[in-house]
């Protein structure tokens, strides 16, 4: 019997998720981000299951892309951090990817290459983020650049990122939307402004294109917020089963260090999946697992393969009873605050000897 560790991927909430971006931007072109394996959920899967209701496909580099080129995925597909080498540019052409354009370097490869069509630009504006980008001064000496150059296909299109729209009390994000809009504006440029934390908490920033990522995985983008919140359902189910029961008496030792100690005796039950799965280490005792649907807390230090939980309250488990790390009625969005990170990185962690299904 193999380990029974995996992943269910819910494809109905996947699409339920996408129809929640469509209800709140109905106007605008969907680019759905599928970078860094579809946010852990395979980006193949997750882009055949979209790609006949959106209208493009976000990844980070060309080697994301060509995984789902080589899977026969015909949308468009653009590469947030364009390229890195002048030699990718026969590569994008090939292929019929799109590139986000946000340095002089990267401008002058384009300039001098010699491809055989013309490729299709992303320029990114530095809106107040400052992470990539030119800044709004630079943007319209460069657009005319661009637009006279016989590599660069139209429509240009202007692009920008949000740094604060988790937070819908910071104004930040109405200073960003405001110096975007102008430039675009006075441009009369297509553009695309809105993440998943824009497209549900800031119609300012739909304009013509929005990008939902992680809403699309059923996670909310805003703080202290999780998925039911904002109308949303959790794509990935993390799923194990027990692997063993012990009874422990009062006051033995728990796991690596001996930092937990029985306070009676007691049941605890063992389930294999550990950091090298993806499960945080840093998750502390108390952490819910569901034990047949019932949540019991984690005990001790998460391991590399395996963590141990208190069975106290599910005296009538039985070794093999399913168990659900995160996923319906156990928000990834809690586990990852209690472990002191975000969603995203455990979406992101599972590694891969835990199959999706």
């Amino acid at each position: 019997m193999s380990r029974p560790t995996n992943a269910f991927i819910d494809s109905g909430a996947l699409r339920a998720n996408l129809q929640r971006v469509k209800d709140c931007a109905p106007e605008q072109s969907i680019m759905a981000v599928v970078k860094a394996n579809g946010y852990g959920h395979g980006a193949v899967k997750i882009a055949n299951t979209l790609e006949s209701e959106v209208d493009a496909f976000a990844v980070c580099c060309l080697q994301e892309a060509l995984v789902l080129r080589d899977a026969g995925i015909k949308l468009p597909i653009v590469l947030l951090e364009g390229f890195f080498q002048a030699e990718e540019l026969e590569i994008i052409v090939e292929h019929q990817l799109q590139i986000v354009l946000h340095t002089p370097k990267q401008f002058e490869a384009i300039v001098q290459s010699q491809v055989e069509q013309p490729i299709h630009i992303w320029l990114k504006v530095d809106t107040g983020m400052h992470r990539l980008g030119f800044s709004p001064t630079e943007i319209e000496p460069i657009y005319k650049l661009l637009s006279q150059c016989q590599q660069v296909a139209d429509p240009i299109r202007l692009m920008s990122h949000l740094s604060c729209a988790d937070d819908l009390k910071d104004n930040t994000t109405k200073q960003q939307t405001q110096i975007f809009l102008d430039l675009a504006r006075n441009l009369n440029l297509e553009a695309s402004l809105a993440n998943s934390a824009g497209v549900l908490g800031w119609s300012q920033t739909h304009a013509n294109w929005v990008r939902p990522g992680i809403m699309l995985y059923g996670v909310s983008p805003f703080l202290n917020s999780v998925a039911q919140d904002d109308g949303l359902q959790p794509v990935m189910q993390l799923q194990s089963s027990l692997m063993s029961i012990k009874r422990c008496r009062k006051g033995e030792a728990i796991g690596y260090g001996a930092t937990w100690h029985c306070p009676q005796t007691m049941p605890i039950g063992i389930i294999p999946i550990g950091y090298a799965d993806g499960y945080p280490r840093h998750a502390p005792s108390g952490t819910p697992i569901l034990v047949n649907g019932r949540r019991v807390p984690l005990i001790g230090r998460v391991s590399m393969d395996m963590i141990i939980v208190d069975l106290r309250n599910q005296p009538n488990a039985r070794v093999g009873d399913p168990v659900i790390l995160w996923g319906k009625n156990l928000p990834v969005e809690e586990i990852a605050s209690l472990s002191g990170t975000i969603a995203y990185e455990l979406l992101t962690h599972v590694s891969n000897r835990v199959q999706l299904s």
